[in-house]
């Protein structure tokens, strides 16, 4: 697959792009209410054309009752009014596009808002209706349909189903949300529903955007007759009462089946039609990787994040395992891989390269570590290490809005500000992400919520998260002039990386190396090089081009990746 690329520049974008994730609400705020905005994404457009992306992909701006933070949408052909106007989002893609960095946006077609007006007309219609078919209903268990129709759980916690009051004031069916309550799941073998998100894609794609992000790409359909899941099976997988974990990649009858790719087939015809290499990437949690590999074969999706690295530990044997295994499935369908170590969904890589987090549990101790042990020193030294080991790897990454300032995760969010509807489904037992959602430092000073809104009088425990008091040491401004900083390390990989003709996608050997070293080589003399053990000896026909940290002479420090032009 690789020998046939094209040469770089003369290949489709998104096969070597770099692409941030914007999370719209924690990214910038421009008019001063606490809420980032599409006016804070286009006034920092010069900062990420400096930093060096390619793509940005934009967190859900719809309308939304924000239940789950834009994930819930009430209307997707429109902007959020606490985000902007439609009007400021084409200016936006127009200027970014101005500068040359692409735009992606998210689209969240396996439920909408409780709010939605499909849903409203669902809920005043009656059962069997047209209105409700749009959506999943069904029937109760027991006597008086008491019971729900199976034993599905929510991703956020409890039950999946929800029973309604109907007209008369009498209670009738119930309705599916693997997600939150407020996020009914919509009905994908309804052809209206199908229809209307064609024609979402089609107004979007007319307003200039480059590509989708498509949310639970994995779900949509379910498996006929909506089985339970066997209950021996979860205690087998998951332990006794432990039935929350449901974005786990084994199968079940709600993930991963068959019929999604027949939307995505007809998805990548509207893709194709239009200029540009306009793309889609799919979020699915499935395993293993050859499952990934159908979501991306010829006729379907362009992309799909590689997950891997959010469930591995910082050793070198495992990480050589993934790499393997994702490279070879993908290779079989001609797809690039896009490596992913942060985004808006779990713990931030400082602090869970370092504890040994899998993004696994139900409680926020056993999703978020023991903060006692954790060594911020250590931690940020493995996430640089492992951010410049991604942007050597073949095919392209998605990096995740601060982690280029190396920022931690925030865990001292007191309790009655959390916002994320794990908290509340969980029982109070898991603190959900909002700590690696809390808005972007741009300054030290503590004004504006750190710099993060242009009200100058707005301080930090009033924006919609609020930050810790320390979190302008890791501020944009404080590591603007210094060469080792986190910011700078990224800004001078991503100008490498550009300009590298055997970086991107294509083919990469590995190099014999100790075994706590992983090593390979991209092109015809790029290497690099990341330590995970003792200290070792670079090769002596090599040139340091660039290094996650200082080395020691010509000796590679522990958890420190380095870039080196080998000479023959």
């Amino acid at each position: 697959m690789s020998s046939k690329l094209a040469p770089r520049g003369q290949r489709p974008w998104w096969r070597d792009a770099v692409t941030y994730q914007i999370y719209i609400r924690s990214f910038a705020d421009s008019n001063g209410d606490g809420i980032g905005d599409v006016g804070g994404i286009r006034s920092k457009l010069g900062y990420l054309k400096k930093l060096g992306v390619d793509a940005i992909w934009i967190t859900p701006w719809y309308p939304s009752p924000q239940k789950d933070h834009g994930y819930d949408v009430a209307d997707y052909l429109d902007i959020e009014p606490d985000y902007g106007t439609l009007k400021e989002g084409e200016l936006l893609i127009q200027e970014a596009h101005d500068l040359g960095i692409k735009v992606i946006i998210d689209i969240v077609p396996n439920h909408t808002s409780d709010q939605h007006k499909w849903f409203k007309e669902a809920l005043a219609s009656k059962s069997g209706s047209a209105a409700r078919d749009r959506y999943i209903f069904r029937e109760g268990k027991g006597k008086n349909g008491e019971l729900p129709p199976n034993n599905w759980q929510a991703v956020f916690g409890g039950p999946a189903w929800k029973r309604v009051t109907e007209s008369d004031g009498k209670k009738g069916q119930w309705y599916l949300h693997l997600f939150a309550v407020e996020q009914p799941d919509l009905n994908w073998e309804n052809s209206e529903v199908v229809k209307h998100f064609e024609d979402v894609l089609k107004f979007w794609l007319d307003k200039g955007v480059d590509g989708f992000r498509i949310d639970v790409a994995h779900g949509m359909f379910k498996e006929s007759g909506l089985p339970d899941v066997r209950s021996s099976w979860i205690e087998k997988i998951f332990g006794k009462n432990n039935l929350t974990r449901m974005l786990s990649p084994e199968h079940k009858p709600f993930w991963d089946q068959e019929g999604v790719h027949d939307i995505y087939r007809s998805w990548r015809k509207i893709l194709d039609s239009y200029d540009g290499d306009r793309m889609a990437v799919a979020e699915a949690w499935v395993s293993p990787a050859s499952r990934i590999a159908k979501y991306v074969r010829s006729d379907e999706l362009q992309n799909s994040f590689n997950f891997e690295m959010l469930t591995t530990l910082w050793k070198a044997d495992e990480i050589r395992e993934k790499i393997n295994n994702s490279i070879d499935a993908l290779a079989e369908v001609g797809a690039p891989t896009s490596w992913v170590f942060n985004n808006h969904d779990v713990v931030r890589s400082v602090d869970r390269l370092d504890l040994g987090l899998t993004n696994h549990g139900d409680t926020t101790f056993s999703r978020h570590g023991d903060v006692k042990k954790l060594s911020i020193v250590r931690g940020t030294l493995r996430a640089k290490s492992a951010t410049l080991m991604a942007l050597a790897l073949p095919g392209g990454i998605y990096l995740y809005q601060g982690e280029e300032l190396g920022l931690p995760e925030v865990r001292d969010i007191p309790e009655d500000r959390l916002t994320d509807p794990r908290w509340q489904m969980s029982n109070y037992k898991d603190r959900g992400r909002d700590g690696c959602r809390v808005p972007i430092p741009w300054k030290s000073s503590s004004g504006g919520a750190f710099g993060f809104s242009s009200n100058e009088n707005l301080t930090p425990q009033q924006a919609w998260l609020p930050p810790s008091s320390w979190w302008g040491k890791y501020s944009a401004e404080s590591q603007e002039s210094d060469p080792n900083s986190t910011l700078n390390v990224y800004r001078k990989a991503l100008a490498i990386r550009k300009n590298e003709a055997g970086l991107g996608d294509g083919a990469m050997e590995w190099i014999d190396a100790p075994s706590q070293v992983v090593a390979f080589k991209r092109g015809e003399d790029f290497a690099c090089y990341i330590n995970f053990g003792n200290e070792i000896e670079l090769p002596s026909n090599s040139e340091v081009l660039h290094s996650s940290a200082p080395l020691n002479g010509n000796f590679l420090p522990t958890d420190t990746a380095v870039w080196l032009r080998v000479s023959k």
